[in-house]
């Protein structure tokens, strides 16, 4: 759930050159938003292969049906 959080934490943050960029014109303000969004991309990928880790315990972890 923390790296969840994380990501909606990170989007917040990207939303200020969102506007910068989209509605300002700022360039600069397009620069750090393409570095921020490959971060965002790292960021879900970590997620998704927590995610992946958990489903191979849980099913590790069920008693075998008869």
């Amino acid at each position: 759930m923390q790296k969840y959080n994380n990501l909606i934490e990170f989007l917040k943050i990207l939303e200020v050159d969102v506007i910068k960029f989209y509605e300002k014109g700022q360039s600069a303000a397009g620069t750090r938003l393409r570095k921020g969004l490959s971060e965002l991309k790292r960021l879900a990928q970590d997620m998704r292969n927590e995610i992946q880790e958990v489903k191979a315990q849980r099913k590790g972890e069920k008693p075998p049906s008869n």
